[in-house]
């Protein structure tokens, strides 16, 4: 299995995402949970098995077909429930919950980026084997996938976490109408994302307000990963 192989692409692009992913939504509800709110536990969701996370599309065929094509990498599991009429303070909740997710990928793009520079410290100036190789790279794309998640899940667009502050921002009457615009957000991603950018290039969204800040951020993480390799 080579480094130009289908299968050496998709695994160094889904391993990370699987991970980031799952992470992402546990957060959701470890959070949840703190705030008063066990619908996630009560109904399995807060376990790190991925097959509880899964979702078809999202998590592995998607992300395949992006990694095949040499395209940005990304995807989504399925949401951890949340009931915010559970949490104790349903407004500040919701944001801290939204929050965690995002907040979690940050975290693991930090231990990422540690784990990095001391796998290069041990390696030297040695040759990298066809193991260190792919471990590299698995850790490289563990941090450029989480800090890309974390960034496109703050889009305050509904449904992602950014729509979520958003709403709970807002005054409770502008908030109720903000909220009823989750019902239509997938169709207003698939429209915004894919069809826009289409018609209007310079209306790409993840070009414009994704990719700029998530090179810079992820160029800060690679820093803490060479300052650690020496």
């Amino acid at each position: 299995m080579g480094p130009d192989s289908i299968i050496y692409r998709a695994a160094v692009w889904i391993i990370p995402l699987v991970i980031a992913i799952v992470f992402h939504e546990v957060a959701h509800g470890w959070v949840a949970r703190a705030l008063g709110d066990p619908t996630a536990a009560e109904r399995k969701r807060l376990s790190l098995n991925p097959l509880r996370h899964v979702d078809p599309i999202g998590t592995v065929a998607l992300p395949l077909m992006l990694a095949i094509a040499k395209a940005p990498v990304f995807g989504w599991a399925k949401p951890v429930p949340v009931d915010y009429r559970r949490l104790r303070d349903p407004r500040r909740g919701m944001m801290l919950v939204a929050l965690a997710g995002p907040g979690m990928n940050f975290a693991l793009a930090l231990v990422g980026a540690v784990l990095l520079g001391l796998l290069a410290a041990a390696n030297g100036a040695a040759e990298l084997s066809a193991g260190m190789a792919f471990a590299f790279e698995n850790l490289f794309n563990f941090i450029a996938v989480n800090v890309f998640l974390a960034l496109f899940n703050l889009l305050p667009i509904p449904p992602f976490d950014g729509g979520h502050v958003v709403e709970g921002l807002l005054p409770p009457h502008l908030a109720e109408r903000w909220a009823s615009l989750a019902k239509f957000g997938f169709p207003l991603l698939f429209i915004l994302l894919l069809v826009v950018p289409s018609i209007w290039p310079e209306a790409n969204i993840v070009a414009k307000f994704v990719a700029p800040p998530a090179q810079a951020v992820t160029s800060w993480y690679l820093q803490i990963a060479g300052a650690l390799a020496g």
